[in-house]
């Protein structure tokens, strides 16, 4: 009986490791978000699970803002794909890169959409769940993701 409470103990300690070890690196969350929209005819990645995606606050912003423009019968403000800057794509020569620089993790996104060069800037914050996107800024766009939101 006292070695079933040792080794349950010991299971409970090493589970947040093993699960904090099971997360994908920033370069990789962004890769598994981006390397889907290469396929033909993707119909881009599904803002109703945007809490797979987001960091918390701009998720509840997203999902308010959905929220109101549909009891208004309007458009949300988000309209079109942030990952492509698009509303339409066939995307094209991807590359995915990530600069940290301490707590500040940083992803770069280049690809052509419709053959036109594009770039998208993402600040990405660790979340208990792993990776999240906090803001995406894209080239030829003076307003980022939170700014459309009005997110500090």
């Amino acid at each position: 009986m006292i070695r079933r409470g040792v080794v349950a103990a010991a299971l409970l300690c090493v589970l947040p490791v093993v699960v904090q070890a099971q997360q994908p690196t920033p370069q990789a969350f962004l890769e598994r978000i981006y390397k889907p929209y290469l396929g033909k005819n993707y119909p881009g990645q599904n803002y109703g699970q945007a809490d797979r995606f987001f960091a918390p606050d701009l998720v509840r912003a997203m999902n308010a803002d959905y929220a109101a423009a549909r009891r208004r019968g309007e458009v949300p403000l988000l309209d079109g794909d942030p990952f492509v800057c698009a509303q339409e794509w066939e995307i094209g020569k991807l590359a995915v890169s990530v600069s940290a620089n301490g707590a500040k993790t940083t992803g770069f996104v280049a690809f052509d959409n419709l053959g036109k060069p594009n770039r998208a800037t993402l600040d990405l914050v660790q979340t208990p769940v792993g990776w999240r996107i906090a803001d995406i800024a894209c080239s030829g766009d003076p307003t980022s993701l939170r700014a459309l939101y009005k997110l500090r």
